[in-house]
């Protein structure tokens, strides 16, 4: 049975950048732990839900991701400057240097990730992209259950 818009699946898979570094993986030591999502739901990236359309249980493919079906390119409107006073403590007193990556939260505590971009005496620019905004990703993927 080929997977199709409304089936909820689940998918082993490891997701790699361009250059062969691995950013994300359903196993995990000796566990794995296979993503569940329903297809057509939006609940993932769209080249990945594309991938998996039309795949069958036991199927495994790889699959390149262009950054326009997986998080986007890079948008310069999203680096945000900011007073310096808004970032949060660094472990161990670290001072905050630029390229850091950081998890901020909002006033009703739902956290996101970001990256100083710029720092300066009082300000700091913060880019506020996914972090895997404006790169091609690499998938390779197996079928593992239709429900």
């Amino acid at each position: 049975m080929a997977v199709a818009k409304g089936d909820i699946v689940k998918v082993e898979y490891e997701g790699r950048l361009e250059s062969g570094e691995i950013f994300d993986s359903s196993s995990h030591g000796d566990h794995s732990h296979p993503l569940e999502f329903e297809v057509g739901a939006g609940q993932v990236i769209k080249g990945f839900e594309e991938a998996i359309t039309g795949m069958s249980i036991g199927d495994e493919k790889e699959v390149t991701i262009p950054p326009e079906e997986a998080y986007g390119e890079i948008n310069k409107e999203m680096v945000k400057e900011f007073p310096r006073k808004v970032l949060p403590p660094m472990p161990d007193g670290a001072e905050p240097k630029e390229g850091m990556a950081l998890l901020l939260s909002t006033p009703s505590g739902q956290k996101f990730p970001a990256k100083i971009a710029k720092i300066s005496k009082d300000k700091v620019s913060l880019d506020l992209n996914h972090p895997l905004a404006g790169k091609t990703l690499v998938f390779k993927l197996k079928l593992v259950e239709v429900k």
